[in-house]
């Protein structure tokens, strides 16, 4: 009996060791950033930035329109769900379902491109409005452009939360509703809101934190300080007044807030996406009246035409663009270059500080006793994606910018320090893909693997590996490509500091050299989907599978 508790042990100390790690790493990037924050500037006008007028107007528009778009985003999420979860028939319907994936891993930047090509100035909107004899086009720009870009990328995945609560209801709901002869207005009264209600709050405070935090949305259309929000209001202090105290107050005020959001979602229950949605069917007999078909159709139909659009004005546009010459420039080379190493870097640093975090976990999970100091332990691990919550790109950015200036070049230290706030950034989705994977397979194969009395290194190389590499590697390819879109860390260092393709894309943009920004914005979605698939693929059975099949 002693050998296997010794294999256990010998075991647990390694996963609990990077656990540890993992911990000391995310506290010291984030404290030291912090800490360059508050370092010599807690006297003189550090805190009169709070009581700045400009800065109170500042902290009510990104509340006023966090809320408008999270009122707006959630409101239309509604029905289009309820439609979806109806018309389990509706041609194309799964394929809506996933292309409501796509803004969630879209970089922001093609997705503002896209939206500026159909509803900006010279776009499709204001030609149709224009051929009508309007003579005022739309603008895309101010607290307008804010909320339809908003809407665009927070839209489907408040649909997609809505749709999992509703595809939960049991099936027996639905047949009760139909031989009591439910109209849609009961069955939505009595079936379909109580399901929803539960996770409404927990779906508008996630919009609400996305959107409060947003800025690389709110930076292209902002339009001006009337419709500036804390984290561009930090950018505009820092790269173009450069006034250091003002950036301090307006990061701790950005960390008040977000503490704030983040404590409050916590008293909410949580929303979570099951997968469910990708063609499981109901048997729902609401939506076979003929009335009912086609409203749910009509909405659909303009739910898929707003988020089809301004993706395909991306691509038409792009292959407008002269791409031979875009390719042989050495500024595109050079953006290229850095973000690729940049984006590898930052997808190899969070996958492996996921990994550590769910080795952790899983050991602290199986312990036969659970300590205080355990407990305590654990609670620290689950709550380092919050801590990275807590810290926005933008205050981590603004940390770092201010520790490394002063020890020389910031250009030298631009790469390293942009990688790891990738890297954190992205460390709560690669925990979310690798978790549940790896709990299944240490489920499956722990006492196997303590019977065998394999080492650390024998189990990771022989059990492990072969079983995990696939969602590893997923974990890997989403964070690369979470990592290429970024444009917030970049833009506080600057373009002659770091240059990415987003913040490349942002210059042409700033420069009106349109074309050349749609030519980059479809190399760098080619670049990302390409990431997706190689993501995405089913997992295939290895030959790990097979030999704990026949051992089992």
């Amino acid at each position: 009996m002693s050998r296997p508790l010794h294999q256990s042990r010998r075991e647990r100390l390694p996963a609990l060791a990077g656990g540890l790690f993992v911990l000391v790493v995310v506290v010291a990037f984030v404290g030291l950033a912090i800490a360059a924050l508050l370092t010599g500037r807690l006297s003189g006008g550090l805190f009169s930035a709070f009581a700045d007028p400009v800065v109170r107007s500042v902290l009510s528009f990104t509340l006023w329109q966090a809320f408008l778009s999270t009122f707006i985003s959630v409101g239309l999420a509604l029905p289009i769900a309820g439609a979806l979860a109806r018309q389990p028939d509706f041609p194309g319907r799964n394929w809506l379902v996933r292309l409501m994936a796509i803004p969630m891993g879209l970089p922001v930047l093609i997705g503002a491109l896209g939206l500026i090509g159909i509803f900006g100035r010279n776009g499709i909107v204001n030609d149709v409005l224009m051929g009508l004899g309007l003579d005022q086009p739309v603008s895309i720009y101010g607290l307008t452009g804010i909320l339809v870009a908003h809407v665009f990328f927070n839209l489907p995945l408040a649909t997609r939360l809505l749709l999992s609560a509703l595809e939960r209801v049991p099936a027996e709901y639905w047949r009760m509703a139909a031989s009591l002869g439910f109209s849609p207005l009961s069955t939505f009264r009595f079936i379909e809101w109580p399901a929803l209600a539960r996770v409404i709050p927990g779906v508008a405070g996630l919009v609400f934190m996305l959107c409060a935090t947003s800025f690389t949305l709110v930076l292209v259309f902002g339009g001006g300080p009337a419709a500036t929000t804390i984290e561009v209001a930090i950018y505009q202090a820092l790269r173009f007044d450069f006034n250091p105290e003002r950036a301090v107050s307006l990061a701790l005020l950005q960390i008040t807030v977000t503490g704030a959001l983040l404590a409050f979602l916590s008293l909410l229950p949580a929303a979570t996406d099951t997968g469910a949605t990708s063609g499981r069917r109901f048997p729902r007999y609401d939506g076979r009246r003929p009335l009912v078909r086609l409203a749910d159709g009509l909405l659909l139909l303009a739910v898929a035409l707003f988020l089809i659009l301004p993706l395909g004005q991306v691509v038409v546009s792009g292959l407008q663009a002269d791409l031979g010459r875009l390719f042989l420039q050495p500024s595109f080379q050079v953006a290229a270059v850095t973000s690729l190493c940049v984006a590898l870097a930052a997808g190899l640093v969070a996958t492996m500080l996921a990994y550590g975090v769910v080795a952790a976990q899983g050991q602290l999970a199986t312990a036969r006793s659970h300590t205080f100091r355990s407990r305590v332990f654990g609670v620290a691990l689950a709550s380092v994606s919050s801590l990275v919550l807590l810290v926005p790109t933008s205050v981590l950015a603004t940390g770092w910018f201010l520790a490394v200036r002063p020890r020389g070049d910031v250009a030298a230290f631009a790469p390293f320090v942009v990688a790891g706030i990738n890297a954190l950034m992205a460390l709560p989705f690669a925990v979310r893909v690798l978790g549940p994977a790896h709990a299944e397979h240490r489920a499956r194969t722990a006492q196997l693997a303590e019977s065998l009395g394999l080492s650390v290194v024998q189990r990771l190389r022989f059990i492990d590996w072969p079983v995990l590499k696939r969602p590893v590697l997923t974990a890997l390819a989403f964070t690369m490509a979470l990592s290429l879109g970024d444009l917030g860390a970049v833009a506080l260092f600057g373009s002659e500091n770091i240059s990415t393709l987003p913040a490349l894309i942002y210059a042409r943009m700033g420069s009106y050299r349109s074309d050349d920004a749609d030519g980059l914005a479809l190399i760098l979605g080619a670049i990302c989907l390409v990431l997706a698939l190689l993501g995405a693929p089913g997992r295939r059975p290895t030959p790990g599978d097979r030999e704990m099949r026949d051992a089992s």
